[in-house]
C-alpha cells in the first residue's frame, strides 16, 4: 500500500525550487535510507513527506531541536505537547506529572539515558543530545519515523543499536544518514539525492559501497583511498 506518492511534484521553500518536478512513491512498511551530499536536497523531501504525512509521523530533526535550559524529561515530555491543554502543560513544567515521568523514565532508560532525567540538556554530550531527540520522536507514538541525520552525533555501535530501536518501534521509517554500510545492512531501500534529483533508487540488497560513494563526489576527491563515511 503507497504510503505517499509524488507526480512531478516541484519541492521547496517559498519561490526557490530544490527538487524540480519530483516523481516518488513510498511504501507503507518501507524502511528507506535517503544519501546524499548536504544541500542535495534530502531536508527539502523530507519536511513535504512530514507535511504530507501530519499527524501519522514522529519527527527527529537535523541538530536535535531540542531546548538546551530545559530538561531531559521536558524536552522529551514536548513529544507529546500538543496533546495537553496549555494549563495541564505549565503544571508539568513546574511539577512534571507522575505517569508521564514514568513513562519517559522508561524509554530514557531504553536508549541509555538512565538517571538523566532531571538533567538540563545543556549538560549532555552530543551523543546524549542525539538520543533525547529520539526518545522525543518515540513519545510522539506515530506510525512512521521520519530523521533528518538522527544518529549524526553517535559512534557506528551506538548508531547500529539507536537504528534498531527505530525500526523495532516503526514498521515504516524515511531517514536521512551518511553511514554507508547502515543503509546497504538495515534498509530495505536507497534513494541517493543529487543536485536536487533523485539519481539513486534500488533495494538495498542490489546495492554495493561504491555505487553509494558516487553520491559523494566532492567527498571522494578531498579524501582520495577513504571510504567517505562508510563506518560512521
Amino acid at each position: 500500500m503507497p504510503l505517499l506518492t509524488f507526480d512531478s511534484a516541484d519541492l521547496g521553500y517559498g519561490t526557490q525550487v530544490v527538487l524540480p518536478a519530483l516523481t516518488l512513491s513510498l511504501e507503507a512498511g518501507e524502511r528507506v535510507a535517503l544519501l546524499g551530499q548536504s544541500g542535495a536536497g534530502k531536508s527539502t523531501l523530507l519536511a513535504e513527506i512530514r507535511r504530507r504525512l501530519g499527524n501519522t509521523a514522529a519527527w527527529c530533526p537535523q541538530g536535535h531541536g531540542l531546548v538546551p535550559l530545559l530538561s531531559v524529561y521536558h524536552n522529551i515530555y514536548m513529544g507529546q505537547l500538543e496533546r495537553h491543554a496549555a494549563l495541564s502543560n505549565l503544571f508539568n513544567l513546574l511539577k512534571p506529572r507522575r505517569q508521564a515521568w514514568q513513562a519517559i523514565e522508561t524509554l530514557a532508560d531504553e536508549l541509555g539515558l538512565e538517571g538523566l532525567l532531571p538533567r538540563p540538556v545543556a549538560q549532555l554530550s552530543g551523543g546524549q543530545r542525539q538520543r533525547v531527540a529520539i526518545a522525543r520522536a518515540f513519545y510522539q507514538q506515530r506510525e512512521v519515523f521520519l530523521g533528518d541525520e538522527p544518529l549524526a552525533s553517535v559512534d557506528p555501535h551506538q548508531a547500529l543499536r539507536l537504528l534498531e530501536h527505530i525500526q523495532t518501534r516503526h514498521a515504516s521509517s524515511v531517514i536521512a544518514l551518511h553511514q554507508h554500510r547502515l543503509a546497504l545492512a538495515h534498509f530495505d531501500r536507497v534513494i541517493g539525492l543529487r543536485d536536487g534529483r533523485i539519481v539513486l533508487d534500488a533495494p538495498a540488497r542490489e546495492l554495493t559501497l561504491a555505487q553509494l560513494d558516487a553520491l559523494y563526489p566532492d567527498a571522494r576527491k578531498s579524501s582520495r583511498g577513504t571510504e567517505v563515511d562508510a563506518t560512521t
